[in-house]
C-alpha cells in the first residue's frame, strides 16, 4: 500500500506516493491551466468535465507535444514540455473562447499527424463539431452546424483507427454517428433506413441520393439513453461503449456485429478503457466499482472497491503492466502477467490496481449470457447481393480500418458495378442467392483476422465494404416504395422519437429490448456476477491528489498526467525519472501550501 511522503493527514492532498516500483513526485511547476485565473475564490468551477489530448508531432526535435484541453467556453492548445521544463502558461500555441457553446470533447488524429498538419476534432454541448489544423490555418470545417444531425451534447469524439477522413461522435441522445470529414452534411434533417438490428442496438444508414454526413448511425441502449464513451481496443477491430443503462457493449467494429456485453451492479457506467493487448475491459461508473469485463472468456472477472463516489475514467498503464504478446496458450505458467489499471473520480481520489495471475486464473463462471444475433433480410425482391473484397491486413495480424477515399456507385441497368478497394478491384458482381458465409469467430482479438466473403442474408458486408462502396442507391428515385437496395421492401413503418435531427423509416425492424436488460434478471450471470461470484480486488494505492473533482487521466512512459474540472494538469513524475535538472520542479510540502489552500476555497456554480 501507498504512504505518504509528504507526512499529511490521510485527508489532505497528496504530493507523492509510494508503489512497488518507487516513489511518484507532483511537479506542480509544471502545472497546466487557464492562464488568465487569479484565484480559485472568484472563479466558477465549469459543469462539464476538462478533458485532455495528447499527441506527438513527428520530426519535431525539441518538446514535439502538444496539449489540448477544454475550460468552460474555452479550448486551450499547448506545447507540453514533459517532465524536462517548467509550463510556459504566456505562450500557448491557441486559445479559442466560444459564446454560445461549450467544447466538451476532443481528439488528435495521432495516426495521420505530422509536422505539416495536426488535425483536431473538438465536439459541443450544441452537438456541432468543428475540425481544425493547427499548422494549416485554411483548414476549418463544421459538421451539423444547423443541429439537423443531433442537438443534444456530444459525450465522446474519436478518430476512427487508421483513418484519415473517418471519426465517430457519440452524443447524450444515446446514438453514435459515423462522420466523413471529406463530406458535408445534408441541408435537410436526414432519413434513415433500418439496415441492422440486435439485442439493445440499432444501426441505420442515411438515405440520400447523393452521399452525405452522417454515413451511419448507431442507436445504443434504452430510448434516450446516453452513451458516455466509446474506445476501439488497440488491435483496432473492437469497439466498446459504454452507456447511462449501465451496459457495457462491445461490438466487432468491421461487421457490426455485438460479441460481448456487461453490466454494471448498478446505476450507469460513465467511462471504458481496453488493456494493451485487447484481451480485458476496465469500466468504470456510478456503483464507484472498477469492472474488469474478459473478452476470451466474455464475462466479468473482478471487480475493485476502492472509490467513494462515482468513477470519471479508468486507465491501462501500458509501461508497468506485463504481459505476454503471444497468443495466451494452456499453458500460462511460460510467462508472469501483471496488469496495472489506474482511476479517478469525483472523490478527488487515484487509485492504482494491479489485476495479477491469480485473479486471471480464477475458474470460469458458469452461468453464461446467450447473445442472439438477429436475422436480417438486406434484399432486393427475394435476391441477395453479394460482395467480393479483399481485406487488408496489418502487422498485427489485425484488420486495418479503411483509409481510402469515399467513393459513390451506381447500379446500371444490368445489375453490375465496380469495387474500388485502394490498389485492388474487383468488378462485375451480380445480384444472387447464393448464401456464403465465411466469417469466423475468434477468442483473442488481437489475433483475429477474420475476412469478410460476401453480403448475403446472414453474412452482411463489412463495414469497410460499405463505407467504400458508399451505399447501393435505390433504382427509384422517390426509395420509399417497392425498390431495391439495402434494407428490404416491406412497407410497414414506425418511428421512433429522439433528440437527433431528422427522420427514419424501420421495415419491420426495432431495437429489441429482451429480459437481458432486466437488471435483476442478469445479476448472478456472466455479465454481472454477484459479489461472491468473482474476486473483489483492493486498489494497490487510493490517494488524494486533488481538492477538486478528477476528469483525466493519461499514462505516459516517464509521468502521468492528471486534470480536474477546475481546469488544472497536474504531471507526476515515476520512479527513477528526478535528476539534478528537473530536481527543482519536485513538489514539497511548503510549495503546495499556497495551492492546497487557494483549492480549498474553491467553489461549484
Amino acid at each position: 500500500m501507498a504512504i505518504n511522503g509528504d507526512g499529511s493527514g490521510k485527508d489532505e492532498q497528496k504530493t507523492r506516493f509510494s508503489t512497488r516500483e518507487g516513489v511518484y513526485s507532483l511537479m506542480p511547476l509544471i502545472e497546466y491551466y487557464r492562464p488568465n485565473r487569479s484565484n480559485f475564490s472568484s472563479t466558477p468551477i465549469p459543469l462539464n468535465a476538462v478533458h485532455l489530448s495528447l499527441v506527438t508531432v513527428p520530426g519535431v526535435r525539441d518538446y514535439p507535444e502538444r496539449l489540448c484541453l477544454n475550460i468552460g467556453k474555452e479550448l486551450y492548445i499547448y506545447v507540453y514540455k514533459g517532465i524536462k521544463s517548467g509550463a510556459d502558461m504566456a505562450t500557448q500555441i491557441e486559445k479559442k473562447t466560444f459564446k454560445t457553446m461549450n467544447p466538451t470533447c476532443h481528439s488528435f488524429n495521432t495516426s495521420f499527424t505530422s509536422s505539416d498538419s495536426i488535425p483536431l476534432l473538438v465536439g459541443f454541448n450544441t452537438g456541432i463539431i468543428t475540425l481544425q489544423d493547427l499548422i494549416r490555418k485554411d483548414v476549418c470545417k463544421v459538421f451539423n452546424e444547423e443541429k439537423l444531425v443531433d442537438n443534444t451534447k456530444i459525450t465522446c469524439i474519436q478518430w476512427v483507427p487508421n483513418s484519415r477522413q473517418f471519426f465517430l461522435s457519440s452524443h447524450a441522445s444515446g446514438q453514435l454517428y459515423l462522420y466523413n470529414e471529406e463530406l458535408p452534411c445534408s441541408a435537410s434533417p436526414p432519413n434513415y433506413q433500418l439496415f441492422k438490428s440486435g439485442e439493445g442496438y440499432a444501426i441505420h444508414v442515411c438515405k440520400t441520393k447523393s452521399t452525405r454526413n452522417p454515413l451511419y448511425r448507431w442507436v445504443i441502449g434504452s430510448e434516450n439513453s446516453c452513451i458516455n464513451q466509446f474506445a476501439f481496443s488497440p488491435c483496432n477491430l473492437y469497439l466498446a461503449v459504454v452507456s447511462q443503462d449501465g451496459f457495457l457493449r462491445v461490438f466487432h467494429y468491421d461487421t457490426m456485429e455485438l460479441v460481448g456485453i456487461a453490466r454494471s451492479y448498478f446505476g450507469g457506467l460513465l467511462c471504458v478503457c481496453w488493456s494493451p493487448d485487447s484481451k480485458y475491459v476496465a469500466v468504470g461508473g456510478e456503483d464507484d466499482l472498477v469492472t474488469i469485463w474478459s473478452f476470451h472468456h466474455k464475462q466479468i472477472i473482478a471487480r475493485g472497491q476502492g472509490h467513494h463516489s462515482w468513477i470519471n475514467v479508468v486507465a491501462f498503464d501500458p509501461f508497468t503492466s506485463s504481459y505476454s504478446s503471444a497468443e495466451q496458450s494452456s499453458d500460462t505458467s511460460c510467462f508472469s502477467t501483471c496488469y496495472r489499471l489506474g482511476s479517478v473520480g469525483q472523490d478527488t481520489q487515484l487509485c492504482l490496481w494491479d489485476i495479477t495471475e491469480d485473479v486471471l486464473r480464477q475458474p470460469v463462471f458458469c452461468s453464461s449470457v446467450n447473445i442472439k444475433p438477429k436475422t436480417n433480410d438486406f434484399s432486393n425482391n427475394g435476391d441477395a447481393i453479394a460482395l467480393t473484397s479483399t481485406n487488408h491486413v496489418n502487422s498485427n495480424n489485425c484488420i486495418a480500418v479503411p483509409t481510402h477515399h469515399h467513393h459513390h456507385h451506381h447500379l446500371n441497368h444490368n445489375h453490375h458495378y465496380n469495387i474500388h478497394l485502394g490498389n485492388h478491384t474487383s468488378s462485375n458482381h451480380h445480384y444472387s442467392n447464393n448464401n456464403n458465409n465465411n466469417s469466423s469467430s475468434k477468442d483473442n482479438p488481437a489475433t483475429d483476422s477474420s475476412s469478410a466473403g460476401t453480403l448475403s442474408r446472414n453474412s452482411p458486408p463489412s463495414i469497410k465494404q460499405r463505407v467504400l462502396l458508399t451505399f447501393v442507391e435505390k433504382r427509384g428515385d422517390g426509395g420509399g416504395g417497392g425498390g431495391g437496395g439495402v434494407g428490404g421492401t416491406s412497407k410497414k413503418y414506425s418511428t421512433r422519437s429522439n433528440s437527433s435531427g431528422g427522420s427514419e423509416k424501420h421495415c419491420n425492424y426495432s431495437i429489441k429490448h429482451s429480459e437481458l436488460e432486466d437488471p435483476m434478471k442478469l445479476i448472478g450471470t456472466a455479465a454481472c456476477p454477484r459479489f461472491d461470484q468473482c474476486p473483489l480486488l483492493e486498489p494497490l494505492i487510493c490517494k488524494k491528489i486533488s481538492n477538486e473533482r478528477l476528469s483525466a487521466l493519461i499514462f505516459k512512459e516517464d509521468c502521468i498526467l492528471t486534470s480536474c474540472y477546475d481546469g488544472s494538469v497536474y504531471t507526476w513524475a515515476r520512479p527513477g525519472k528526478i535528476n539534478s535538472s528537473n530536481a527543482h520542479l519536485v513538489a514539497t510540502t511548503s510549495s503546495m501550501s499556497t495551492t492546497m489552500s487557494n483549492d480549498s476555497t474553491s467553489t461549484v456554480v
